[in-house]
């Protein structure tokens, strides 16, 4: 269980990774466009679709890493005021919600990437890019996500993770 908790902690910072790569090439070709467009007075054809498929890929694909840190928004008012027993119950229950959401956007996300593939969709610009290719990010990105709130919920079982980030000494100081 420990490898598995290890193993995905360590896809959710490679993804974390390719995330923030992908947006300093988007921030690249953003500039690249407007040297092109507004210096050399030429038209752009891809930059725009692809930045705006790269930033959607990194949400995606960068969400898993965010859940690893904690990085999203916590709501922990109630958290704070209850017991520590309460606290894993709230904590177990919001994570396995949460992992049941994500269970479902990748199911149905990989069922929209496969009619593209299978139908061949392309965009309607003049790239005309394969659309399952940036498709993918979303049940690539789910299923990656939903393995994380697998290991969060085994770390909380095990006692190795403090729910909502709150140890037992903050809690008594309130």
């Amino acid at each position: 269980m420990k490898s598995y908790i290890q193993f995905v902690s360590n896809v959710s910072k490679l993804c974390g990774i390719v995330a923030a790569l992908m947006i300093l090439v988007s921030v690249l070709i953003v500039c690249q466009m407007v040297w092109i467009r507004y210096v050399l007075e030429e038209s752009s054809i891809w930059q725009t679709e692809f930045v705006t498929y790269l930033l959607i890929a990194a949400t995606f694909i960068g969400s898993p890493y965010v859940l690893l840190t904690r990085g999203h928004v916590n709501v922990d008012l109630i958290p704070l005021y209850v017991k520590h027993k309460w606290r894993v119950v709230m904590a177990l229950a919001a994570s396995a919600l949460s992992l049941a959401f994500c269970l479902l956007v990748m199911i149905t996300g990989y069922e929209f990437w496969y009619e593209a593939w299978e139908a061949d969709w392309v965009s309607d610009s003049i790239w005309e890019v394969r659309l399952w290719i940036p498709y993918f990010s979303l049940p690539f990105g789910f299923l990656i996500m939903s393995l994380q709130y697998i290991a969060d919920i085994l770390s909380l079982i095990r006692g190795e993770e403090m729910p909502f980030g709150i140890s037992n000494d903050e809690a008594a100081e309130l």
